[in-house]
């Protein structure tokens, strides 16, 4: 008993020391916090005037950070913040109060740092948010982990745009909370106010559904923006939905919203277990659930087009995270499939979302995709693939979903060289001057004299692998919509470590991650049995910070 006491004491004291709490007076933009990935994760919990601000876990660095990580705390100028944290008071002492990122100077110049894609100045990202357009601007919402280029902490992070090309990144919209992480979900402009979230006469709330995400349940929450999608107001009623019960599992989240015109009310898509259930409302709080289509896993998307060969003929797409789609009829409460499911995306694209409540004027869809690479050493992880339009095309192999980056992008090259009709060596030459230039657009109609493969490489790796025989794309099945074709357009992105690769206007499409670390000297080459080389585009690209 006595040695078990002691022990106790022992603990208790262990305990108490290793916790440590800091109260600062705001006087300064921003919160610094050093990252060491020698440290393990500890609790943090803020509070202002004894209210919980945020709380998560951090590597804390008590000497010799790996890097620098950031919080904009200007909403709280003047104001106290009492730091409660689980680790070292050596770590929390390093913290630092500054006008502007420590290392500021450094963003957006890492030597991996794509220079044309969105990504976060600092830590993770992953899943595009509550994309949705809002008094001429694109808000890009998104998973982030701020504290860690690790993923872990959900938050929103938050980006703007004017143009779908310059993002204007802002502080987190969204934090951790007791009901849990914030996982993904989307935004919408409630015109109506039927949310009845509006303080006055004409004013439009911005409203986000998302996922609470607990260690025992995920649960639907709201939120609501009442200064144009800057910060937001959690509803005291959350959760709105809580439906881990009924499907006996924790995978219940992701939840897409839109307004369904033809029967004035909001629905719902929402991953539950094995595939998607529909919900519907009037307000954006209560919700009804009406359908389930099993066979998609997280990310939900719903969304009507026409078809390009008929416009007067409308259908509806439904896809899930990993680019799956099917096509087929919505009536606000049922969506019922007329096409197997399909996909016309691979590499490191998921989660892709649309943008609600785009202008009238612009009829188009567009989707945002999460880029899943990393980058050796740096400070971020994850980018955006650029945005892209969709649309839907009645083919040969039936009706086909396409995607293609939006028009907008083409501000962000200049051509600098043109050719038709060559051979791979003639086109070869073409490129030999762009060797050391990874910020490139390479368009390319690529003719197949022999049912071979063949494609385009940088610096030995081989960025367009096409099997005209095995029907193969970089080792993806890819069946043209004109089966008998034996040519193949194709689009290529290359931004310092990341490439897009489009193949027939968006019929198919990948990333992957180039190879920066490659000593082969070879730079740009189109390669094949007797490849011939049709047309060729090869355009500089600009950086978007």
């Amino acid at each position: 008993m006595m040695k078990l006491t002691i022990l106790a004491i022992s603990l208790m004291a262990c305990t108490q020391l290793s916790a440590a709490d800091l109260t600062l007076k705001i006087k300064h933009r921003y919160l610094n916090f050093p990252i060491s990935h020698r440290m393990d994760r500890k609790k943090m919990v803020m509070k202002v005037k004894d209210k919980e601000y945020c709380r998560f876990v951090i590597r804390l660095a008590e000497d010799n950070p790996d890097y620098w990580v950031f919080q904009n705390v200007s909403d709280l100028m003047g104001k106290s913040i009492t730091f409660s944290y689980e680790g070292s008071d050596k770590a929390l002492a390093q913290i630092r109060q500054e006008d502007a990122p420590h290392d500021a100077a450094e963003i957006y110049h890492e030597a991996e740092r794509p220079q044309y894609h969105f990504t976060t100045r600092r830590g993770w990202i992953n899943d595009p948010n509550g994309l949705v357009y809002a008094d001429g601007k694109y808000h890009l919402y998104y998973q982030h982990n701020p504290y860690e280029r690790d993923w872990e902490n959900m938050h929103w992070g938050h980006a703007v745009s004017t143009d779908l090309l310059h993002w204007d990144e802002k502080p987190d919209a969204l934090h951790p909370d007791s009901i849990g992480t914030i996982f993904s979900g989307s935004a919408v402009v409630d015109v109506a106010n039927t949310s009845g979230f509006a303080k006055k006469k004409g004013q439009q709330p911005i409203v986000a559904l998302y996922t609470a995400d607990h260690p025992k349940y995920q649960r639907q929450c709201v939120a609501y923006s009442l200064d144009g999608g800057t910060t937001f107001t959690k509803y005291a009623g959350n959760p709105v939905i809580d439906s881990h019960a009924k499907w006996q599992s924790h995978d219940t989240r992701d939840p897409f919203v839109f307004w369904y015109q033809p029967k004035q009310r909001w629905v719902m898509v929402l991953n539950e277990r094995d595939g998607h259930s529909i919900y519907n409302s009037t307000d954006l709080k209560h919700w009804e659930y009406k359908s389930h289509v099993t066979g998609f896993w997280e990310c939900p998307g719903l969304f009507e087009l026409p078809v390009e060969e008929n416009p007067s003929e409308r259908l509806w797409v439904m896809w899930g995270a990993s680019g799956t789609y099917m096509v087929g009829h919505f009536d606000g409460e049922t969506f019922t499939p007329v096409t197997p499911k399909q996909s016309n995306q691979n590499g490191s694209a998921y989660a892709a979302q649309v943008f609600n409540c785009l202008p009238t004027a612009d009829s188009r869809v567009i989707k945002m995709v999460w880029g899943r690479l990393t980058f050796d050493g740096a400070p971020f992880n994850g980018f955006m693939l650029l945005p892209q339009r969709q649309t839907l095309h009645k083919t040969a192999l039936g009706y086909q979903l396409y995607s293609y980056p939006v028009k907008e992008t083409e501000r962000l090259f200049t051509k600098v060289a043109e050719a038709d009709n060559m051979s791979a060596d003639k086109a070869n030459e073409l490129m030999a001057p762009f060797k050391d230039n990874d910020m490139l657009h390479i368009r390319a109609t690529l003719h197949f004299t022999y049912a071979t493969d063949g494609g385009l490489s940088y610096r030995g790796q081989r960025l367009v692998n096409y099997d005209l025989n095995g029907n193969r794309m970089n080792g993806d099945f890819y069946a043209k919509a004109t089966p008998t074709s034996t040519d193949l357009d194709i689009d290529v992105y290359i931004d310092r470590s990341v490439v897009e690769v489009y193949a027939d206007n968006g019929a198919f499409s990948y990333s992957i991650k180039r190879d920066v670390n490659s000593k082969n000297p070879e730079g740009y080459r189109f390669w094949g049995n007797q490849i011939q080389v049709k047309h060729l585009e090869v355009s500089r690209a600009q950086s978007i910070w």
